[in-house]
């Protein structure tokens, strides 16, 4: 049996040579915008929502929360990585059997044992790695967290198809439980609105992440169905937002919003791309 989950979207979504890869992010993470927004305060960081686009539309996102998130968790022995399932393949909910997940800057270990764990006790997840064969949700939050960790943690990727509210509060719970405040960490990963107007998609999605400032679950998801607005990794989000409150956060906070209009200047079909940091 192959230990090692293979890249799907390398030379894609980002480059598939480790140099390349390097070079990049070694420009993103020298590029960061600042923004008119107060840095937050926090006295412990859990998780992250962070974008999963191609690396030249919201890098400069997923690496503002990146670069906070090693500020307050310098050395984590865990990463939980939940994406949305957008290839509609798999199981419902469902984590990985690879011992490892490899992209061009080296193999990631999974944590076996915390799988087993989480299949066990929740009935929700499956091991399944069908779903995660082509997915890039995961995959992109990689190279990330080997830039800014090296290769020292573990990793717990969950695919999400199943994202209603029932599930990702009952998958957050269930995580909860064996969550280890400044040891483990959530990403959660999701684009913002798809396709619309820039202004249209500015507002949509400022008015979603007052929810999830608020970690009020309850108004987030009746505000994303109202409004149809089309984040594609709300139970992700969703999850992390479950999760920080079983554990003792009080808010979350966003760092940085961009569309990809704000990008590549074309303002008439965009994606929204947020970083949002949970803690207390």
């Amino acid at each position: 049996m192959n230990e090692s989950r293979r890249p799907a979207v390398a030379g894609a979504f980002y480059p598939k040579t480790e140099k390349s890869l390097k070079d990049v992010l070694d420009k993103i993470f020298a590029t960061i915008p600042k923004t008119s927004l107060l840095e937050p305060k926090f006295k412990e960081v859990f998780g992250v929502v962070s974008p999963h686009a191609g690396y030249q539309y919201s890098g400069l996102v997923a690496a503002k929360g990146f670069s906070l998130l090693k500020e307050y968790v310098p050395s984590p022995r865990r990463i939980i990585i939940i994406g949305p399932n957008h290839q509609g393949i798999g199981s419902i909910i469902a984590s990985t059997r690879k011992a490892y997940w490899t992209t061009p800057l080296g193999d990631v270990a999974v944590d076996v044992e915390g799988v087993k764990q989480l299949s066990s006790t929740s009935h929700l997840v499956d091991i399944d790695d069908l779903a995660h064969e082509y997915e890039h949700s995961i995959e992109v939050q990689l190279p990330f967290l080997q830039y800014i960790y090296g290769n020292t943690f573990k990793i717990i990727p969950i695919c999400m198809m199943a994202q209603d509210k029932i599930f990702a509060e009952e998958l957050g719970s269930c995580l909860s439980e064996t969550f280890v405040r400044g040891k483990d960490v959530l990403v959660a990963s999701s684009d913002f609105t798809h396709y619309e107007p820039h202004e249209s998609a500015l507002k949509k999605d400022r008015e979603l992440i007052n929810y999830i400032e608020k970690l009020d679950v309850n108004g987030f998801y009746d505000h994303l169905f109202e409004k149809r607005v089309t984040a594609c990794g709300f139970g992700p989000i969703a999850t992390l937002m479950t999760l920080s409150k079983k554990i003792g956060a009080l808010e979350s906070r966003l760092l940085l919003y961009m569309t990809s209009g704000e990008v590549i200047g074309e303002y008439d079909q965009v994606v929204g791309y947020a970083s949002i940091v949970f803690g207390r």
